[in-house]
């Protein structure tokens, strides 16, 4: 009895000592030592644990590794402090981070809206950043970021779909069109093949993502494998808890940046007498102020800074020039997206990533996914209000009565939305594109099948024409697509025939068909590019000219198009670029026909590489000035991964990265796939675990400083 009580005595000290008594079961501490990363000779990091708190701790260490510093941006934007390091052009993403977390704060929900199996995740997750900070201080960028907790990390999602869904282009507008100092979506390409449309009859799933190359919102790869069954490999932003896109042995999905109408604008309607008073269903409400206060740094001297806003009935309310106005968004107060991400990483067939949609959490984005099982699938996915069918969404709505305003929480249901499974032609495709243009011409949705209060982009995309060009001649049942063709198709650079370009210029062929004969200063411009093959290869003599001039119609756009709705840019803008085009192309390259490979670069540290593409091409490259006249690719091709499945799961995995998996300077792994990635090649991955052990460059458990 009495060495039972000793064996009991020393059994506690030990749990106590672990952390493991003494605390929730959502709060138990990973172990490091549970947690193993193993680097490929890529240097991506394959994490293992032996739970998902432990690979979620071990993604937070490796990531924090790779690029400590972004992560940090990440935070400082998600706690409202990126004013603090960016100055003025900071301060409405503070705004916004601020705001939202009053409207809906998000500590109030954290106890009940996740599940007690994410609640673990999310823990482990926060407790691996924290332990990277507390043993590497002397990287901290701003004091008092850490300690993190679970909130922030959810704040940072909430954001990002905030994002992602456009939403804050309508808070822009309505603060004097000012656009924030936040990295936004350049578009994507999504494609799923069939077994049977496949010559090798392995179904096939591209994910093809167009992303700032740096920064949050710029794509890390890991490989995250524990032993309560997770197991997926592919990209996450900063401080992502999950894999964002990638794959599992039994299926895979990626992401496309869809367009419907995830936010509405109500004009207020005002007392004319007392102040900050406006009418809701024929009563007189109180606009209820809220102060927002934050630092912004000016000249090396962070100055405090506060600013008066408002809440209505609808939410975020915001005074200007011409009124009152409120905006009102469902991913202001939807906080799940992270857990939805989570269930589908543990995914393993095509109904429980049924189930992991149904929880809704993600406000936006287009899904493409593909499984073993040959199910190959398209959702335009988000959180779609219950609208009112007797107003136009579309436009500026009255905000004085009940009748506009939607109850929050509340989707429709994603049996409602526009998805298609298994299409009989076997393929399946989208690039930003409308949803009703999605695969073979004759088996697509249709508009009026769909509510239209959910404002479904109708618009095809440049890419979006030229895939359906290029899939032309396998519209036939009987034609099969070939795997390396299929790569070659999926790197093409050339416009479709149609058009030049679609959505934001949508009027850029006129400037194409411009009489030479009435501007005679550019007519050798105008001539040339009307003779153009519309291709951007590196190679190509006339694309060069076209890049530095949709540049600089691009910073049009970013000023006044986008902020006022509207896509048809006025002829003078063109012109006007056409000539500021020639004459940079003369100053800098003495002649306005010189190849891509002399203008264009993807840059990192000391490396520069010639890269083709431009905008709308489905390898598209956006650029901004480096230097001696040259430009570099900040956005663009990004992420890449080929997943090919059979009925025994997984088979072949192919990915690229625009640098590489580090973003010290003082890495290997700083640009070792830059060569790759602009010669259009990929790398091969895998999940298995054995070949990954036995090839490993490195093994080691994370090593955090003891408190």
């Amino acid at each position: 009895m009495q060495n039972m009580r000793l064996l009991l005595f020393f059994s506690i000290l030990v749990l106590v000592g672990n952390g493991i008594i003494g605390q929730t079961l959502t709060d138990k501490r990973v172990n490091p030592n549970d947690v193993t990363i193993v680097r490929d000779n890529w240097g991506v990091p394959h994490i293992y644990g032996n739970t998902d708190a432990d690979a979620a701790y071990g993604l937070a260490w490796a990531h924090a590794e790779d690029d400590f510093a972004t992560m940090q941006e990440s935070l400082i934007t998600m706690k409202g402090r990126l004013s603090e390091v960016k100055g003025v052009s900071g301060a409405i993403t503070d705004v916004l981070a601020n705001l939202l977390n009053i409207e809906y704060p998000i500590e109030a929900q954290m106890d009940t809206a996740f599940s007690p199996a994410f609640k673990k995740v999310l823990s482990g997750y926060v407790q691996g950043v924290n332990d990277y900070a507390r043993t590497y201080p002397k990287q901290i960028r701003l004091k008092g970021i850490f300690p993190i907790t679970e909130a922030d990390v959810i704040k940072g999602y909430r954001l990002a779909q905030t994002v992602l869904s456009n939403s804050l282009f309508g808070i822009a507008r309505i603060l004097d069109n000012k656009l924030p100092d936040m990295e936004l979506p350049q578009g994507s390409n999504a494609f799923a093949f069939s077994q049977h449309k496949m010559d090798d009859s392995l179904t096939t799933l591209i994910s093809n993502t167009h992303q700032p190359i740096d920064g949050i919102m710029s794509w890390y790869e890991a490989h995250v494998c524990s032993n309560e069954g997770w197991n997926m490999l592919g990209a996450t932003f900063s401080t992502g808890v999950t894999i964002f896109i990638g794959t599992n042995p039994n299926l895979g999905w990626t992401h496309t940046v869809n367009y419907p109408d995830f936010h509405d604008i109500y004009t207020l309607k005002m007392h004319p007498k007392k102040k900050l008073q406006y009418q809701f269903d024929g009563e007189w409400l109180d606009l209820k102020k809220v102060k927002v206060r934050f630092k912004v740094k000016i000249a090396g001297v962070k100055v405090p800074v506060s600013r008066t806003y408002y809440m209505s009935k609808y939410g975020l309310t915001f005074k200007n020039k011409s009124g009152f106005y409120a905006i009102r968004f469902p991913s202001s107060s939807n906080i799940m997206a992270a857990e939805q991400w989570f269930h589908m990483n543990k995914a393993s067939n095509y109904q429980e990533f049924q189930e992991a949609l149904a929880i809704q959490g993600l406000s936006t984005q287009n899904i493409i996914y593909a499984d073993k099982d040959d199910n190959i699938y398209f959702i335009d996915n988000g959180s779609f209000p219950l609208r009112n069918p007797n107003y136009n969404w579309q436009g500026i709505l009255p905000g004085d009565t009940s009748a506009t305003l939607w109850p929050m929480f509340q989707y429709q249901p994603l049996n409602k939305l526009p998805q298609l499974l298994n299409p009989d032609c076997g393929y399946l495709y989208n690039a930003n594109n409308t949803p009703f243009s999605a695969t073979h011409p004759d088996q697509n949705l249709k508009p009026e099948d769909y509510d239209s209060t959910m404002g479904f982009l109708m618009d095809e995309t440049n890419r979006g024409l030229r895939i359906q060009e290029l899939f032309e001649p396998y519209e036939d049942d009987n034609t099969k697509m070939n795997y390396e063709k299929l790569k070659v198709l999926k790197y093409d650079q050339q416009y479709a025939s149609e058009t030049f370009y679609t959505n934001s210029l949508s009027n850029l062929d006129e400037m194409m068909t411009l009489d030479p004969d009435n501007y005679p200063d550019i007519a050798d411009v105008l001539h040339m590019i009307q003779k153009w093959d519309r291709k951007t290869t590196t190679e190509n003599t006339t694309a060069a000219i076209l890049a530095v001039t949709i540049t600089h119609v691009l910073n049009y756009v970013g000023q006044e198009v986008l902020m006022s709705q509207t896509n048809v840019i006025p002829m003078e803008v063109y012109v006007q670029a056409l000539r500021k085009a020639k004459a940079h192309m003369l100053k800098h390259f003495g002649s306005i026909s010189v190849p891509m490979s002399k203008v264009q670069f993807l840059v990192k540290g000391d490396k520069e590489i010639p890269i083709g593409g431009m905008p709308e091409n489905l390898a598209p490259s956006f650029i901004e000035p480096y230097k001696n006249g040259t430009f570099k690719c900040v956005a663009g091709e990004s992420y890449i991964q080929i997943a090919r499945y059979d009925e025994n799961g997984l088979q072949t995995l192919e990915t690229i990265h625009p640098y590489g998996a580090s973003n010290n300077p003082e890495s290997k792994h700083y640009t070792d796939q830059m060569e790759l990635f602009v010669n259009q090649k990929l790398k091969p991955m895998t999940l298995n675990r054995d070949s990954i052990f036995e090839n490993a460059a490195a093994i080691y458990h994370p090593m955090p400083r003891v408190k």
